[in-house]
C-alpha cells in the first residue's frame, strides 16, 4: 500500500510545488478516463496539460476584469441596436473584434445622454480582456480627480506609468463636469502619452465645438481633439434616450393599472 501511495504523494508534492492548482486537483479524473479509454500516457500528459492551461487563462481573464474595473458588465448580446438604428452595428460587431487595439486606433461615442454610449464602451472594454489586453474604465472626472490627487500626493508619475502600461483606456462621460485648469492639463497628459501607444474608447455628449467648454482652453482642446481623431472610428448615437424611453414605459403603465 505504502509503493502505492508514495508515488501519488510525491506527485501532488510536486504539482503544488510547480503551482499546477488544476492538475492537482484533477489528475486522478483524467487518469481514470485515460485508462478507462486505452489512451497512452501522452494523451495523459496531453489532457492534463490543456486543463491546467485552460484554467490558467480563465483566471487571468477574470483577473483582468477585475482590474479594469467596469461598474458593471454589459455586453453586445444585451445591446437594442432597433432602438439606436442610426448606431452601424457592422462597425461595433467589427471593432468587438480588437485590430483597432493593436492599430493604436481610438473610439468615440458621440451622442444624447441615455442613448448607449456607456454600454457599448464597456461591452468593448470586457471584449478586450477576454482577448488579452490590459483595460482600465474611468468615468472622466474620476479620472481627474485621481489625477490631482496624486499630483497633491506627489504620486502623479507613478500612476501615469500604471496608466501607460495599458492597452486601452475606456473614458466615459466627458461633458458633463467642466475641469479646472489643472484637471484639463492632467487630462491632456493622459491622452497626450497615449497617442499612437495605446487606444482610447471615450463617451460624450457633447458636439466638437462644445469641448472647450469643458477643457476651458481653446488651444489646448484642439491639440487633445488633434490626438483623440487622428486615427479615430465614431460612432454617433443620436437616438432617443433609452432611460427616458423607460419611464414613459412606467408612466403608462401605472396609468392604465389606475384609471
Amino acid at each position: 500500500m505504502m509503493g502505492n501511495k508514495k508515488p501519488a504523494v510525491l506527485l501532488e508534492h510536486y504539482l503544488k510545488q510547480l503551482k499546477l492548482p488544476t492538475m492537482l486537483r484533477e489528475y486522478q479524473a483524467i487518469a481514470a478516463a485515460c485508462a478507462k479509454e486505452g489512451q497512452d500516457h501522452i494523451a495523459f500528459l496531453l489532457r492534463m496539460a490543456e486543463r491546467e492551461l485552460l484554467d490558467r487563462e480563465q483566471r487571468a481573464a477574470e483577473r483582468r476584469l477585475k482590474a479594469a474595473k467596469f461598474p458593471v458588465v454589459k455586453t453586445l448580446d444585451t445591446f437594442d441596436f432597433k432602438a439606436q438604428p442610426g448606431i452601424k452595428k457592422t462597425l461595433v460587431l467589427e471593432l468587438m473584434r480588437g485590430d483597432y487595439l493593436d492599430a493604436r486606433e481610438n473610439v468615440l461615442f458621440m451622442g444624447n445622454s441615455g442613448t448607449g454610449k456607456t454600454h457599448l464602451a464597456t461591452a468593448l472594454g470586457q471584449s478586450a480582456c477576454a482577448q488579452g489586453k490590459r483595460v482600465r474604465f474611468f468615468s472622466v472626472t474620476g479620472l481627474v480627480t485621481q489625477l490631482l490627487e496624486a499630483r497633491e500626493e506627489r504620486q502623479l508619475e507613478r500612476l501615469l506609468t500604471r496608466l501607460a502600461k495599458l492597452h486601452l483606456l475606456v473614458l466615459d462621460e466627458l461633458g458633463y463636469v467642466p475641469f479646472s485648469k489643472a484637471g484639463a492639463e492632467l487630462l491632456f497628459e493622459v491622452v497626450s502619452r497615449a497617442y499612437e501607444r495605446q487606444s482610447i474608447v471615450l463617451t460624450t455628449n457633447l458636439p466638437f465645438e462644445g469641448w472647450t467648454e469643458v477643457l476651458g482652453n481653446e488651444r489646448m482642446t484642439g491639440a487633445l481633439l488633434d490626438r483623440i481623431t487622428h486615427r479615430v472610428h465614431i460612432i454617433e448615437a443620436n437616438g432617443e434616450s433609452y432611460r427616458l424611453k423607460d419611464a414613459r414605459k412606467r408612466a403608462k403603465r401605472k396609468q392604465n393599472e389606475n384609471p
